[in-house]
């Protein structure tokens, strides 16, 4: 087996090396990919580098030969979910209480698993955020790596948030509380 040359497309500028990885070699532990990292097996431009390296147009990433494990897929069931906004770079469904945003923990599989299997179509499917597995409401999942970058850095800056309400029932004859909650949790 020999290295893999990938050259860095205006999609992928920007991004870091350790989740450029991450998104080309998937299913590889992410342990795998910091040791491949700090062992001087990946390369950009002929040099190494670190695992917060930012990535540019142009450069040429070598990618080490790397084996992974053979195991059986989880069979992931596709599905689709009420979709409350979508557009060329977003994507956003409205999540039930009781369903997981992706999996691990005891989960085989969530959300992102069964719209990328709903969807073999999307190039680019992924997470901007998440929300409990018990907690129903709006997840957004960009359709391009420069959508996840604006979601990311707007969340940052504070332009971007996430807001929570929540539905309460009284037992009948109980006082109504007045008033409005503002604090973060």
């Amino acid at each position: 087996d020999s290295a893999t040359l990938l050259e860095v497309d205006d999609e992928a500028a920007g991004q870091r090396i350790d989740n450029f990885l991450l998104r080309v070699a998937k299913g590889v532990p992410k342990s795998h990919v910091y040791r491949i990292l700090r062992s001087g097996e990946v390369r950009v431009n002929k040099g190494r580098i670190g695992a917060d390296y930012r990535l540019k147009t142009g450069d040429v990433v070598r990618v080490p030969p790397i084996r992974t494990a053979e195991r059986p897929a989880a069979a992931v069931p596709p599905r689709d979910f009420a979709v409350v906004f979508e557009d060329d770079a977003l994507i956003v469904v409205d999540k039930p209480s009781g369903t997981a945003v992706h999996g691990g923990s005891g989960v085989s599989f969530g959300v992102i698993e069964q719209l990328r299997r709903a969807r073999p179509q999307a190039k680019f499917l992924e997470l901007a955020h998440r929300l409990d597995r018990e907690t129903s409401g709006l997840v957004a999942f960009p359709l391009s790596e420069a959508a996840q970058r604006a979601m990311a850095k707007a969340t940052e800056e504070h332009t971007l948030a996430k807001r929570y309400v929540a539905a309460v029932e009284l037992a009948r004859g109980a006082r109504v509380p007045s008033g409005r909650m503002e604090d973060m949790l």
